[in-house]
């Protein structure tokens, strides 16, 4: 069977893999995984809610809680109540969180410019525009499969 379109999951699932495998190599550096290091960035930007911070970060409820914890372990994080909703917990960033995400950002910049530069510098622009519109289009929110309702069985 011959493709008529290319093959896109693939490229973006292997793409993200592997840039996914070069960026935890590096942030290991640090003591930081590609999530502690997200949740952190974000978690500067301003004052967020875990479900806000998990939602940024791409990460479902269970892994930001996993997260979280591990920050709050590492000294670089830890939950507040939120000073606009009392019913609400924050994630804030410590002194120390401040300096490693600083650190971090910059071992993942150099990560990301490093992978960008196999492609000529007037490309780069475009095809990260190109990328942000499928993001913020088509791909911007999961399908959620529904499940298959198979007729009751008969039993004699």
């Amino acid at each position: 069977m011959a493709r008529t379109v290319p093959d896109l999951t693939g490229y973006l699932n292997r793409a993200g893999h592997v840039l996914e495998t070069q960026l935890h190599a590096a942030l290991s550096e640090l003591g930081l995984t590609t999530r502690m290091q997200g949740v952190l960035a974000h978690a500067l930007e301003g004052e967020r809610t875990q479900i806000q911070l998990a939602e940024l970060a791409y990460l479902d409820k269970t892994t930001m809680v996993a997260t979280v914890d591990a920050l709050e372990k590492a000294g670089y994080a830890e939950r507040k109540a939120s000073a606009t909703d009392r019913r609400a917990r924050i994630v804030a960033v410590t002194e120390a969180g401040a300096k490693i995400a600083q650190e971090g950002q910059a071992i993942v910049d150099r990560v990301h410019r490093e992978t960008l530069a196999v492609l000529a510098a007037d490309r780069r622009t475009p095809f990260l525009e190109s990328l942000q519109a499928l993001v913020d289009g088509p791909l911007a929110i999961p399908a959620v499969a529904q499940p298959v309702r198979r007729g009751r069985q008969r039993t004699s």
